[in-house]
């Protein structure tokens, strides 16, 4: 294999061609957006990850990867393009679609195509493979058609990309076969061939998995609040079972996987879903019980003023995609009773739909900081600061993530059995 070309230069697309540039294939890279691409060009990246700027830096210098806004004649094809939701809660493929059009000029014989992208079950067979068949070539043996989803964190992408286990899921014994070949020029960890239908289970279950647990975390800590239970102590004795593993709780679930995936099994078959359904109906909850306990813990002022820590949906790195953070951001600005800051050292203010302020903009006056997303500033807080700065020196930290000391009193999402109201 000579040449890729990677359709998406989104948080996977675009260090998954860097990989493979890195490896000394010839990469080109393609998405419709014209700043992307320029910013490629550059050797520049629009996206925040660990490593990757160096490498793409390295990479395109080389001229091992470049940027373009259409597709270029290569061995393989990677489809990595967004997969969002509708309304409903269905699946919005349009982005794989139109990707997969656009290949097509581009296409022959013998080419290897791929989706990384995550999708519900029988896409590549109900929804991919007809394109192709009516471009003129048959999906089944003129080209190989295959579905390898992306399992890797946020943060530690370009170590995951190369040392996770793959599933390659053809929809021919071949076209996995052929598929995994071109995984295997890059990836040190081991790659499983199977069908593509129960590539794309795996997937969503994989995340589904995580959903579930987490809303079983979540429900523990509304149930706790109730019965005057802390719930971070309830965990950490029940995880001392040799066979448990409870999940921890937080704001919400966020992210275009683990908030996303279970709705893909859901459309396919919503009456033998209960559980899965219950489990996005708990997490989805979460944003509204944090406004709930922040008005428990403000009651009594007035104008109360809110710094809010974070807006990721996790720690250490700038996506904002279906983030509960953002959620209770916006329910709290929104709410006329309070006077709302927003701080986010790894978000830009073109991300989101209000005006961010520096640390001490946020801190000074005022009378509760909410902490939101695990970044590493938040866990190394300067509780001396905060208490220097703020009205009343309180935190309501739902990651479980920042310093307790003496200069700051501290609430956490599962410990809420001594909530009382904040008095100036």
């Amino acid at each position: 294999m000579k040449k890729v070309c990677v359709v998406g230069l989104g948080y996977i697309g675009l260090p998954t061609s860097a990989i493979f540039a890195k490896a000394g294939i010839e990469v080109v890279g393609v998405d419709v957006s014209e700043r992307v691409i320029n910013l490629l060009n550059k050797g520049e990246i629009h996206i925040e990850e660990v490593g990757l700027p160096e490498l793409i830096k390295e990479v395109v210098a080389d001229g091992r990867l470049k940027g373009s806004v259409t597709p270029e004649k290569a061995d393989a094809f990677i489809i990595a393009v967004p997969t969002p939701i509708h309304e409903d809660n269905s699946a919005n493929v349009d982005y794989v679609i139109s990707a997969t059009k656009a290949i097509l000029p581009y296409l022959e014989k013998g080419n290897v195509v791929i989706v990384e992208s995550t999708i519900p079950p029988r896409t590549m067979d109900d929804v991919v493979a007809p394109i192709i068949k009516e471009h003129g070539l048959d999906p089944y043996k003129d080209v190989y058609l295959a579905h390898c989803p992306e399992r890797v964190l946020p943060g530690r992408i370009l170590i995951e990309l190369i040392e996770n286990t793959r599933i390659i899921g053809g929809v021919t014994p071949e076209a996995s076969s052929k598929a995994a070949e071109v995984y295997r020029t890059v990836v040190t960890g081991d790659i499983l061939e199977t069908e593509a239908v129960t590539a794309e289970m795996s997937k969503l279950m994989e995340n589904t998995f995580r959903d579930v647990n987490i809303a079983l975390a979540n429900e523990l800590v509304k149930i706790s609040a109730k019965l005057g239970v802390n719930a971070h102590d309830v965990i950490e004795l029940a995880n001392r079972h040799p066979r448990v593993n409870l999940h921890q709780p937080g704001p919400g679930v966020g992210g275009h996987c683990l908030a996303v995936d279970p709705y893909f099994i859901v459309e396919k078959a919503v009456e033998e879903s209960p559980l899965i359904q219950t489990a996005r109906t708990i997490n989805n909850s979460m944003p509204e019980f944090v406004v709930e306990q922040v008005s428990r813990l403000t009651c009594e002022l007035e104008a109360p003023k809110l710094a809010v820590f974070g807006l990721t949906y996790k720690g250490n790195i700038d996506d904002v995609r279906e983030s509960p953070a953002l959620d209770i951001a916006q329910m709290l600005v929104d709410d006329q009773r309070f006077n709302v800051s927003v701080y986010d050292p790894h978000v830009r203010d073109e991300q989101v739909p209000f005006t961010l302020d520096s640390f001490e903009d946020a801190v000074n006056g005022a009378h509760l900081v909410v902490i939101l997303a695990d970044h590493n500033e938040f866990k190394e807080l300067d509780l001396k600061k905060l208490k220097a700065h703020m009205k009343t020196p309180v935190v309501f930290d739902t990651k479980n993530c920042s310093p307790l000391g003496e200069e700051v009193l501290t609430y956490r999402i599962g410990d809420l059995t001594n909530l009382k109201a904040i008095q100036e």
